[in-house]
């Protein structure tokens, strides 16, 4: 079975950074369009960004661009997500998920994806 595991989460000021992780646990599953989605309570999962590892291209929210860089380790064994100018419309449940659609990755389409991470939270506050 697929197994993801997310860490990096916490609570911090508006203007603030933090780094999340992914760990993937079979590392072909880190493969092809991989991608970090985000739910706020009361809201759906929307996604924040993705990246399509055969080919390197990165795509992301309108929300969080310029802000956030989603990148992969050598061995696409782990997937984090640098967030720069965290702002409190950032805090969130984020979920790191694989298995998305190559053909869809720069959609950031969450039924797109097969896998999921249990979640880990970011709160920002004012």
């Amino acid at each position: 079975q697929v197994h993801l595991v997310e860490s990096g989460g916490g609570s911090v000021q508006a203007g603030g950074s933090l780094r999340l992780s992914c760990v993937v646990g079979g590392y072909t599953y880190g493969r092809g369009c991989v991608g970090w989605f985000r739910q706020a309570p009361e809201k759906e999962r929307e996604g924040v960004a993705t990246i399509w590892t055969d080919v390197g291209n990165t795509y992301y929210a309108d929300s969080v661009k310029g802000r956030f860089t989603i990148s992969q380790d050598s061995t696409r064994t782990t997937l984090y997500l640098e967030m720069n100018s965290l702002k409190p419309e950032d805090t969130a449940m984020y979920y790191c998920a694989t298995g998305g659609l190559d053909s869809n990755c720069g959609k950031l389409q969450r039924l797109d994806f097969q896998y999921w991470g249990q979640g880990t939270q970011v709160t920002v506050s004012p």
